[in-house]
């Protein structure tokens, strides 16, 4: 059986929906969404589009990724134009921080939403509580002084656009740009439609992305500087050692 027939299965067990509810939100017959549960059949790519949307679920999760093997109670449900994803938790039921570092960004693009993907990811605890989803990102470029290229940057998951406040830093991951750090700002008084990114480096100039690019934001809560490695020391390895120096646990997983 396909994965794409798996999922949508799953999905629909999640939302606890008869076959009959689900062909009916999708505005097929239930004797089609059958034949692709039973795997006889695949959706087009339009109703690929709509099924996708319907569980905000990305369209490469739907088709590469196999929720089967994931923990689907460690899923965030999340609003509209957002992304179910995975939660990584240890033995004892307490959220980990996944680590994004700079070679694993492209392709974060794509495997956000892949709990294989994220699964592959280097994990880390912090010396502190949280409270909420948390993940590090490798940050590329010198737009957002004091931080260096190659720092690391931990954020907090935003569940709702709703709660970004003006002025404040996010990592935004976002359809065309990947992932991103910026001061956000709304583009208009009283708009919820579009957000300005703006770079606390002047020499970079403030730009315009509608929210239905933006993928996931996740709110600043601390930053560690590795600025100071060379590029070809910036691995896991190297990183590890930076962060157990601020007593950041840090593993790779086996």
């Amino acid at each position: 059986m396909s994965k794409i027939a798996k999922n949508i299965r799953i999905l629909r067990g999640v939302k606890k929906l008869s076959q009959e509810q689900l062909s009916a939100e999708l505005d097929i017959p239930r004797s089609r969404l059958g034949s692709y549960e039973e795997g006889r059949a695949e959706p087009p790519y339009d109703l690929l589009i709509r099924i996708a949307d319907y569980f905000h679920v990305a369209i490469d999760a739907l088709v590469r990724a196999d929720l089967a093997k994931t923990d689907l109670q460690s899923l965030i449900k999340v609003g509209k134009n957002r992304i179910l994803f995975p939660i990584t938790v240890d033995s004892f039921g307490n959220d980990l921080v996944e680590v994004v570092p700079l070679k694993a960004s492209a392709g974060y693009v794509t495997g956000f939403a892949d709990p294989q993907f994220i699964k592959e990811l280097p994990i880390m605890s912090l010396p502190f509580k949280i409270v909420g989803k948390h993940r590090a990102f490798g940050i590329k470029g010198d737009s957002m002084p004091p931080l260096k290229d190659g720092s690391t940057v931990v954020g907090k998951y935003i569940e709702s656009l709703s709660e970004i406040k003006d002025g404040q830093t996010y990592v935004v991951l976002t359809k065309n740009d990947g992932l991103v750090y910026k001061r956000l700002f709304r583009a208009k008084k009283n708009s919820n439609e579009e957000f300005q990114f703006h770079s606390d480096n002047p020499s970079y100039d403030p730009y315009v992305i509608p929210n239905e690019d933006i993928l996931e934001v996740w709110s600043f809560v601390c930053s560690l500087n590795i600025g100071e490695f060379r590029p070809q020391d910036l691995n896991v390895d190297s990183m590890i050692r930076f962060l157990q120096s601020y007593r950041v646990e840090m593993t790779k997983r086996g």
